[in-house]
């Protein structure tokens, strides 16, 4: 088998608009003001874990509370609001959902946004795992309330290996253009992305004799990476959609 050429059938064929619609991805299509496609990108991909089924559920209600106005709802957030206090899913509560909204609040509120904080990361450090660090440690050095380890799993630090799956995948929904991708962060090129590492994409990669490293940490994100920029250097991320696809035929 030409893996190259069935990668890129593949590709070909899951890189559409039928592909939203079962996706985290969905939850950024709805908006058009780029600060609240920012926002809700960010914390789509923060609880795009799981069975899909029941995350896209849990973001549903979360829109749900958030108005669908994602910016608006972060500048008018106070605890004493206690809208978020009943909402969980998996490792995370409210007070620590509730964190993360207090700490983009500071952020927008400064007249920044997560574009500029990413951007500032990567000014800093040239690397994508350089910039997902200073991220990680810009909300890790708000933390205030009593946040559970729910916190810090919904914004695993690089600095132990995570293979930071959801983070990359905020990037290529952020970064990369097509059809699915919205391409609206200009300051790094999609060839310098990193393929969203979960567990089944290792599995298919492993399967497709891609990825040889046996743990799915950072380390077998890169090693991959690396292997499609083989099959193309000036955007690997795109294979996203075909080990998507290889799980659908599979």
């Amino acid at each position: 088998m030409n893996t190259k050429l069935y990668l890129d059938e593949l590709v070909e064929k899951y890189e559409n608009e039928d592909f939203i619609k079962d996706d985290p991805i969905q939850f950024i299509h709805r908006f058009k003001n780029k600060k609240d496609i920012e926002i809700a990108a960010f914390i789509a991909s923060m609880f795009a874990y799981g069975k899909r089924e029941a995350f896209i559920k849990k973001l549903n209600i979360l829109f749900e509370k958030m108005n669908e106005k994602p910016l608006e709802f972060i500048l008018a957030y106070t605890p004493e609001n206690h809208i978020l206090d009943d909402f969980d899913y998996r490792f995370s509560v409210g007070v620590d959902i509730a964190q993360i909204v207090l700490i983009l609040k500071e952020l927008y509120s400064s007249g920044e946004t997560l574009e500029t904080l990413f951007r500032h990361g990567y000014e800093q450090t040239h690397t994508i795992k350089g910039m997902l660090q200073c991220v990680i440690d810009y909300f890790y050095a708000r933390v205030e309330l009593p946040v559970t380890k729910g916190f810090y799993h919904l914004l695993p630090n690089p600095a132990k290996n995570s293979a930071c799956k959801r983070l990359n995948m905020f990037l290529r929904w952020m970064v990369r253009d097509g059809g699915v991708d919205l391409g609206l962060w200009k300051f790094i090129d999609k060839s310098e992305l990193i393929i969203p590492l979960d567990v089944h994409v290792a599995k298919v990669s492993r399967a497709l004799g891609i990825l040889q490293r046996k743990q799915n940490d950072y380390q077998a994100a890169m090693e991959l990476t690396q292997k499609l920029k083989e099959f193309n250097p000036a955007d690997p991320v795109r294979y996203d959609f075909a080990m998507f696809g290889y799980g659908v035929n599979n």
